[in-house]
């Protein structure tokens, strides 16, 4: 059984009446790998409450008891964050393939592309002393608000996505596979977002199918992403 651990900031953890990416993925997992193929793992499982300012809601917008709610993601945390908690969250939760979606909050509020860049071959080495044989696949800093009408900011995405690029391909090894998965061809901000930074339904559904054509394309795990129109929308 493969057991997988979502990674993420504030697009990844979702806030209180959001089905979240992860709600999609477990969905096409759960259709590819049938339930006895799998297992979300994860420290956490809370969504992030606006109202309250903390990640205290439980309110996700599918009931499906099912549904593992379980994650490493945090509203305003990013590589910075997440590269010393990685090692302690598979020892506590061990998994066998990150899903990771971080980048944006980096470089919007801490560090450089190429802080931010270092940050990610620390979270690397970190996740591998705790699981010597994990998988990752990392998703690039994908379009957001900021970088259409900030031009510096623009090219600080671009330069990052460049290194993590440069990063998956120094750094994958056979013991412990890196996968660097492609921005959704079709996402559109001022269609995909609520807010030009956090998917709505759509943008739920580009997300994950971008982890997943990934996984399917270079590991055979799975298989395509199922078009949206044969997904629930709600």
């Amino acid at each position: 059984m493969l057991r997988f651990m979502f990674v993420g900031d504030s697009m990844t953890i979702g806030s209180a009446g959001e089905h979240t990416w992860r709600y999609r993925m477990w969905q096409h997992l759960r259709d590819t790998l049938g339930d006895g193929g799998f297992a979300v793992v994860g420290p956490r499982d809370t969504l992030y409450d606006q109202s309250a300012g903390e990640p205290l809601s439980h309110d996700y917008a599918d009931a499906d008891p099912d549904f593992p709610r379980h994650h490493l993601a945090g509203w305003g945390e990013g590589w910075l964050h997440m590269a010393p908690r990685v090692a302690g969250a598979l020892a506590r939760d061990p998994a066998d393939v990150l899903l990771i979606s971080l980048g944006l909050i980096d470089l919007g509020f801490y560090t450089n592309a190429e802080q931010t860049a270092a940050n990610v071959r620390a979270f690397i080495g970190r996740a591998r002393s705790a699981r010597p044989h994990i998988r990752m696949v990392l998703l690039p800093v994908i379009p957001n608000i900021r970088a259409e009408s900030d031009a510096p900011f623009a090219a600080e995405v671009a330069r990052f996505n460049e290194l993590l690029a440069k990063t998956v391909a120094d750094l994958d090894t056979g013991s412990s596979p890196l996968l660097l998965a492609s921005s959704p061809p079709s996402y559109d901000i001022h269609l995909d977002t609520y807010d030009g930074t956090h998917p709505n339904t759509s943008g739920e559904h580009k997300l994950a199918g971008a982890f997943a054509d990934a996984l399917g394309q270079a590991w055979g795990i799975g298989g395509p992403y199922a078009p949206l129109l044969t997904r629930p929308t709600g």
